[in-house]
């Protein structure tokens, strides 16, 4: 714990630290979401990725809450007695009172305390807790709901357990931030019986925001027309969607993770958010500048692999030109994006082979879905691959032999003997084995819904078959990546890595993880303006396609031109050299100290400060100002040339040796690496909280 120690600017690991006057030791902080230690979603990539820095920055007056399962508890979690005495007098209240927490260290980076609530053991409770809800806010949840019946008995748990630690806080003041609907339940009864605690909502995502998108309604566009109450109610969500409501409503400080969010909050939530929070990596720097490209190399090399086999007796195509793209997420077919990216690939195909492009284009769709595991064809591949590589082997160990021996005596061997019929056979029966009369599958499993998937569908409107003429190849993988499967044994960071571009076209993307690790590990992505990130790199950075991240415009475009800016961004990457790709790669990573919590963590900050002036106005006082500021935190168009591929190329897909060579004189990396560094600074700074001072309705300009 950071005893003794108050919050101010200082500097951390040469990066500006954004803090505030604030005693730490005096302050107890709670993060409740359903998602600690339960991986569902983004929001755990959010909490596990901040809770280093969070951790560093609160000692041991940092706490998270979540629910408890027993194979997370035993995989992710150690064990321990709490060391707050509030803490450990809270749980054993609630255990003396038939229920069971669970208290340890999460096992990731940082170590942060997590207090686990064990919500079957408590369902006994459901109908009395049901009625307390209905009391507070006069909300019902159906019976049939088991989702919203958890988040009731999680949310009533975590305010009976807040309700302890206030009674046993010894004069420190709470802060508890809550995330997303499934915690909202907490801050509605805690509110509800005046528990002294200051709390911040934020909302990753509007659930009939969500809804909406994925039955293809135009959006953004209709945000002000909609009947919130009547769609809510015609997709049987009208109690979830009141509970988040509610939750927003409760808070003293709301907060979304992007602009794009905030406006739709506004129009579905009836509330404008006070700070944007947006979403950060825990960023980890080589220490040697370019290991990341040789990364790159090593696993492409592995990803080359798998294709030899999946595409073997159809191998007419050059690896060494070929691109590896892919998309990743929740199967959400239009709100991902996978609907306009089909398409889009339809029109590269076209547009390669009208220009008689040597340059292979092969893409990855990562999205699970059900399956009855591997397909035999894509199993057979690997084998086949297999078979070939141990043949060529064993003839090369042979062959080797047989040379060495020549040598040795002061001979020169005969080349037309050197290899024997047994030899000749051998490589025949491993050439017939690569024959295969049908087309390489585009997916590496079996379907459950094989006839009505929309991928699979869209593939057949599209006729992108895999066949030799095509030059966009497309493989389903409908399973998330494992070092252990027998097919493609890699972790989803080494596969990505060893791709050239992730593609990321999605109409609803509150925020937008994906794009955002491809930017921590050098590679280029696609986004959109519809997404948190997008917006947040059209901000930041003057010439986003410069440094390796595409935003299609699917806000003010029909979708036919979004899918023709998609195609176009493609097509040009697949015109650059091997050199302008390096390029790309190596300012696209310059781009991950933008994302580092380190920097992004004064806007969690900004909020705390203000939930702490609003909860407790006669002790902490802030005076009005707005959030976190941007201005000259931000990466300039790159001066040196190419500053865009699409306005670098010559109109042949392949690049000269003569224009590469041109490049080296224009482009010097140091200088333009020592350029971006400059303009990552941090010109935004709170002064201390003056005390005393009440605040009046209607200062707080935020």
């Amino acid at each position: 714990m950071l005893r003794g120690r108050s919050l101010s600017v200082t500097s951390l690991g040469g990066l500006p630290r954004w803090e505030a006057g604030l005693p730490v030791e005096n302050l107890l902080l709670f993060e409740v979401s359903w998602e600690v230690t339960n991986k569902v979603g983004g929001i755990y990539t959010v909490i596990q990725t901040k809770a280093k820095t969070t951790a560093d920055e609160w000692g041991d007056n940092y706490f998270l809450i979540g629910p408890y399962f027993e194979h997370n508890m035993k995989t992710q979690v150690e064990q321990c007695e709490p060391v707050n005495d509030a803490v450990r007098r809270a749980m054993d209240t609630m255990n003396k009172h038939g229920c069971q927490v669970r208290f340890g260290r999460w096992l990731i980076e940082g170590s942060p305390y997590v207090v686990l609530f064990d919500i079957g053991f408590s369902a006994w409770n459901l109908d009395k807790w049901k009625g307390d809800l209905w009391e507070a806010c006069n909300v019902g949840i159906p019976y049939h709901d088991q989702e919203a019946n958890d988040m009731l008995i999680f949310g009533s748990l975590t305010a009976w357990f807040l309700k302890e630690v206030t009674d046993h806080a010894d004069g420190r003041h709470v802060i508890v931030h809550f995330h997303e609907w499934q915690a909202g339940i907490g801050l509605i009864l805690s509110r509800a019986r005046k528990l002294p605690i200051a709390t911040v909502f934020t909302t990753h995502a509007t659930l009939l925001g969500r809804y909406l998108c994925a039955a293809n309604i135009d959006f953004y566009n209709q945000l002000d027309k909609f009947n919130i109450d009547k769609e809510a109610g015609e997709r049987q969500i009208y109690h979830r969607y009141c509970m988040e409501r509610a939750s927003v409503h409760c808070a003293h400080v709301f907060t979304t993770v992007s602009e794009i969010t905030a406006i739709e909050a506004e129009h579905m939530l009836k509330r404008k958010p006070d700070v944007v929070t947006p979403n950060g990596l825990n960023v980890k720097k080589f220490s040697a500048v370019h290991e990341f490209q040789n990364l790159h190399a090593m696993y492409k090399a592995r990803i080359q692999e798998f294709v030899r086999g999946h595409f073997y007796g159809h191998l007419d195509f050059d690896l060494e030109k070929t691109l590896f793209l892919f998309i990743a997420g929740r199967y959400e077919f239009s709100n991902k994006g996978a609907d306009i990216f089909l398409e889009s690939l339809s029109r590269l195909n076209f547009l390669l082979r009208m220009h008689k492009s040597d340059v292979t284009v092969v893409v990855f769709f990562i999205m699970p879905a059900k399956t009855n595991n591997f397909n035999v064809e894509t199993l057979k591949g690997q084998a086949v691959r297999k078979q070939l590589w141990d043949t060529a082997h064993s003839v090369k160990e042979k062959f080797g032999k047989k040379l060495y021996d020549a040598l040795l005596r002061g001979e020169i061997p005969d080349m037309n003997n050197i290899l024997d019929r047994d030899d000749l056979t051998v490589m025949k029966r491993a050439i017939f084995s690569t024959q295969r009369q049908s087309l390489p599958p585009v997916t590496t499993h079996n379907m459950i819904d094989d006839s009505t998937d929309p991928i699979l569908s869209t593939i057949r409107r599209i006729g992108l078959f895999n066949s030799r003429t095509d030059r966009v190849k497309l493989i389903l993988h409908p399973e998330f990546l494992s070092s252990t499967s027998p097919l493609l044994p890699m972790d989803y960071e080494e596969f990505v890595r060893g791709c050239h571009l992730g593609v990321f076209p999605s109409y609803y993307e509150p925020w937008g993880y994906t794009p955002a690790e491809c930017t921590v590990m050098g590679i280029p992505s696609v986004t959109t303006n519809l997404s948190g990130f997008g917006c947040f790199m059209q901000e930041h950075v003057a010439d986003p396609t410069a440094y390796g991240i595409y935003i299609v415009d699917r806000r003010f475009c029909s979708p036919d031109d979004s899918c023709n800016q998609l195609t176009q961004f493609l097509y040009g990457f697949c015109k650059q050299s091997r050199r302008q790709r390096i390029i790309q790669r190596n300012r696209t990573e310059r781009l991950s100290d933008l994302l580092d919590w380190r920097y992004l963590g004064r806007y969690h900050q900004h909020a705390r400060l203000l939930t702490l002036s609003r909860a407790f106005p006669e002790k902490f006082h802030m005076e009005p100002t707005s959030p976190p500021t941007t201005e000259g935190f931000k990466y300039p168009r790159p001066s040196s040339v190419p500053p865009s591929p699409s306005g670098s190329q010559a109109s042949s897909p392949q690049s000269s040796d003569a224009e590469d060579d041109n490049e080296d004189e224009r482009y010097d990396e140091e200088e333009e690496a020592e350029r971006d560094r400059l303009n990552i600074k941090s010109p935004f700074s709170l002064s201390h909280i003056p005390r005393g001072k009440k605040k009046q309705h209607g200062e707080y300009k935020n």
